[in-house]
């Protein structure tokens, strides 16, 4: 535990809430997602008012696919590895003998869980220091041309699955001439799912919609 304060940056006042944050639903006592939903809101905020802060010259769009790479479960279980979080993660007998420790999965949703355990100890002054203290060289370094498209790796992602790839339409047009919004909705038929983004421009939308559409696959996956 003490290693883990040190490589977060924190000190927990109620050590039982790290404690729960470490506990998966597979295993008795109190386990995390609470703490994992509450987390989940804390670090979009925090990285969206870091992003919006220090990225003047980016627009809302470029500031979505940054976010959305910086939140991303790759990115956060990356960081939980880093934190050798499998180690301290208490797990039933199921998950830890089929590999829960080292689970991407399992990894983001603790480190999320963790987030949330030190607003609720700490508030949200101390959840913008531990996210800058994990997120904060990635932010430092990133650059939205950097960032790999979500339609390619939704497309990728279903042409591993032997599925067809997605469809999109503009489900509407609003604004000014000079101040469009675009909706559009991206399908997979195959999985019976639907999902919408808005941007800016056509191609912006289908972006952001492939990327509501990749965490949409994650949570039924």
């Amino acid at each position: 535990m003490s290693r883990l304060e040190s490589l977060l940056g924190y000190t927990f006042a109620d050590r039982a809430l790290l404690q729960q944050a470490l506990t998966h639903r597979s295993a008795a006592g109190r386990h995390n997602e609470r703490l994992e939903f509450l987390g989940d809101a804390v670090l979009g905020y925090v990285i969206a008012e870091q992003l919006f802060t220090s990225r003047n010259a980016d627009a809302e769009d470029a500031l979505t696919l940054m976010r959305a790479s910086l939140v991303r479960r790759e990115t956060l279980a990356e960081i939980a590895l880093q934190l050798d979080l499998g180690s301290c993660l208490k797990l039933g007998s199921g998950e830890r003998s089929s590999g829960g420790h080292k689970r991407a999965s399992i990894l983001a949703d603790a480190l999320e869980a963790i987030l949330g355990a030190v607003h609720v100890d700490g508030g949200i002054e101390a959840a913008r220091q531990v996210i800058y203290r994990l997120f904060g060289e990635r932010m430092s370094k990133l650059n939205v041309e950097d960032v790999k498209d979500p339609k390619t790796r939704l497309q990728e992602h279903l042409q591993g699955a032997n599925l067809a790839l997605p469809v999109y339409n503009i489900v509407e047009t609003t604004g000014s001439a000079h101040e469009r919004v675009f909706r559009v909705s991206c399908t997979i038929p195959e999985l019976a799912l639907e999902v919408t983004g808005e941007g800016t421009s056509r191609r912006a939308a289908e972006k952001i919609a492939a990327d509501i559409m990749l965490k949409r696959i994650a949570d039924i996956e």
